[in-house]
């Protein structure tokens, strides 16, 4: 945490921003090509794979739970699994997920190495299958996931951000993976710091490096999930989406126009309403097959 408290303010204005799925195209080649087969093969859900399939694509991409931490949208995932009437009927069995649930209540990162830690205090076999499934994600990702290039104009974006603001990366996303990707396509010289899941969740993030540091209306979480916005509006954040499906409208957009009202003092109220409403109609909470 301390990279965080030691963050410095150069500006008036803050701009945080997610990563995955709002600065790059990745979530649907992350959780499709990576996410998806771990969990499969790992929470040994082969005879059912095309309802898991659907519900960690349900959970993950198109619904509320859209950008949420690994491991509670994991619970999330194997629930759905569980209450699809045609997936149980397959046979499948889904354990016990309370030593789970209760590290991910604790004040541990949510993160492998925040996971280790707890599990040596609290040593559970689905603790084990949980950090297996975890880390044969990452090494998934690192073989796969590469030559992903971030939207159309988010360059352009970030030249007119650090113009003007501090800039952050505040992402759920574990810190290697973040720092490969913003290295692999030349952009790391524009945030001041790179905060993935190993530094805590975005509240964390944003209050670390913006708290008390900005006016109110001078601080902006950028991100494409509900979680952002949560997190934006848990620490007095304006929030402006990156809507799912239609990355490119946004961010052109947030370049064109929204960024500007920030800079003026024009964008809280009714125009920020706006963007939100837009961003929650695209996210449902109930799966189409209940």
């Amino acid at each position: 945490m301390k990279a965080l408290q030691d963050f410095q303010t150069s500006s008036d204005y803050f701009v945080g921003l997610d990563s995955d799925g709002c600065v790059f195209d990745s979530m649907e080649i992350k959780h499709k090509e990576c996410f998806t087969p771990m969990f499969i093969k790992h929470w040994r859900l082969q005879a059912a794979s095309k309802y898991a399939r659907r519900a960690w694509e349900f959970a993950n991409l198109y619904s509320k739970s859209r950008g949420m931490n690994r491991f509670p949208v994991c619970v999330r995932t194997l629930g759905l699994v569980r209450d699809w009437p045609e997936a149980a009927a397959r046979g499948i069995d889904i354990p016990d997920l309370a030593p789970l649930q209760a590290f991910i209540d604790s004040e541990f990162p949510p993160s492998n190495a925040g996971l280790e830690a707890y599990r040596e205090l609290h040593p559970d076999p689905l603790l084990d299958l949980t950090m297996a499934w975890s880390l044969a994600v990452n090494e998934a990702v690192k073989d796969i996931v590469s030559g992903v290039p971030p939207f159309p104009r988010v360059r352009e974006t970030l030249d007119k951000v650090v113009s003007r603001a501090d800039l952050g990366v505040v992402s759920g996303t574990p810190g290697e993976a973040l720092q490969r990707e913003w290295d692999e396509n030349g952009i790391a010289h524009y945030p001041q710091i790179i905060a993935g899941q190993e530094l805590g969740k975005k509240v964390e993030h944003l209050e670390a490096m913006s708290g008390g540091r900005y006016a109110s209306d001078r601080r902006l979480m950028i991100g494409d999930a509900p979680g952002d916005r949560k997190a934006a509006e848990a620490t007095g954040c304006l929030f402006y989406p990156i809507n799912p499906g239609h990355e490119e409208e946004s961010w052109e957009r947030l370049c064109e126009e929204a960024l500007g009202r920030f800079y003026e003092g024009s964008y809280a109220g009714e125009y920020q309403a706006a963007r939100v409403a837009e961003f929650e109609a695209l996210l449902p909470e109930s799966p189409p097959w209940t």
